[in-house]
């Protein structure tokens, strides 16, 4: 990787394994650096990113996306244009990487890398309370899509009815 950032954390993993017996690797940092491009509206993504990344990988995913303009932060500052897209292993919350486009994506990618870093998964990530409305809110919005994956069509029609009796009072 050719970003300051990379040859920080290179340079803080190489002292790591030198003196204190560390044992990261560079695959293990590149699992999850993020990356940006500063445009109008910036990109930026971590781990693998695309889908032609993962097909290139063998690897079995699914994709959850949140449209900017499903976003009441973006609304509010009348700019829509982006989305978040997070891929996961197939059948695992499992996050194997990210696509932020929008304003702010610089700093709504740390909070995924931050979770692929602690492996986390994407269902872990629809618990973090954001401050309403904000853009990063659209990344719980996508682990909610993640869980709502796992319901299953029992506890799908227990939850519905329980809704239903609640509206009704």
């Amino acid at each position: 990787f050719k970003l300051t950032h990379a040859a920080d954390f290179m340079a803080r993993a190489a002292v790591r394994n030198a003196l204190f017996f560390g044992s990261e690797t560079r695959a293990e940092l590149a699992r999850a650096m993020p990356r940006v491009v500063y445009t109008e509206p910036e990109v930026a993504a971590v781990g693998l990113a695309t889908r032609e990344e993962l097909r290139r990988a063998n690897v079995d995913f699914e994709v959850f996306e949140r449209e900017m303009r499903a976003n009441d932060r973006a609304a509010c500052e009348g700019d829509e244009r982006g989305f978040v897209r997070i891929y996961v292993a197939r059948g695992s919350d499992e996050i194997l990487g990210a696509t932020v486009v929008g304003a702010h994506a610089g700093d709504m990618i740390s909070e995924i890398t931050t979770a692929m870093k602690a492996r986390l998964g994407l269902g872990a990530l629809a618990s973090v309370i954001h401050p309403y409305p904000t853009r990063a809110d659209a990344i719980r919005a996508c682990g909610d899509a993640y869980n709502k994956t796992k319901l299953t069509p029992v506890s799908r029609a227990a939850l519905r009815a329980l809704i239903d009796v609640r509206n009704a009072l």
